[in-house]
């Protein structure tokens, strides 16, 4: 079964989305819009959730994980962690925060990645295309591109691979359709 889709790019501006039932797509306006968006999907996670990013560099993906984190109850700040590979952050529930755009895949193993992915704890991952497709079984991926013509306007395409990140999805898409609702 497929799920159509209106898309609002911009205020009165729409576009048709032809997607899978394991996927959706809703477009941020701003950085704060993207940070909410990823906290009400926070309240939906638990031990053991893994979030693949994918954009390009200033797409969002940083910004993406603020939002989760607050949403897990995170209160430091949450920064990239480009040089140092992973951040941990306590909060209602630990979050690992990966940023995996300086390793090529032998350094991975090499980095402690697999630990944290056995970890239990919400792992969200940067440049989850260089994680290998093995370790991202199951997880929830999330594509973050920029629209065009619109400096602060993100798109946001959201993916199950695997039968949880599904159920996730479609509680998430419920959710923002019974607020838009109201």
């Amino acid at each position: 079964m497929r799920t159509i889709i209106w898309l609002a790019v911009a205020p009165g501006v729409f576009v048709l989305e032809n997607q899978p039932d394991n996927q959706f797509v809703r477009v941020s306006h701003s950085a704060d819009e993207t940070r909410t968006l990823a906290s009400r999907l926070a309240a939906l996670l638990t031990p053991g959730d893994l979030i693949c990013l994918y954009g390009e560099l200033g797409a969002g993906k940083t910004t993406f994980i603020q939002g989760l984190a607050s949403g897990l109850g995170v209160s430091d700040p949450v920064t990239s962690p480009s040089f140092t590979l992973i951040h941990e952050h306590r909060g209602d529930v630990l979050l690992y925060h990966l940023d995996l755009y300086r390793l090529n895949p032998e350094e991975l193993l090499e980095a402690g990645i697999e630990e944290a992915l056995r970890s239990d704890s919400v792992v969200a991952v940067e440049w989850a295309e260089r994680l290998p497709r093995g370790l991202r079984s199951g997880a929830l991926d999330i594509e973050i591109a920029c629209v065009e013509d619109r400096a602060e306007s993100r798109r946001l395409s959201f993916r199950a691979s695997g039968k949880h990140s599904a159920d996730v999805i479609r509680d998430f898409e419920s959710t923002l359709d019974a607020d838009s609702r109201t």
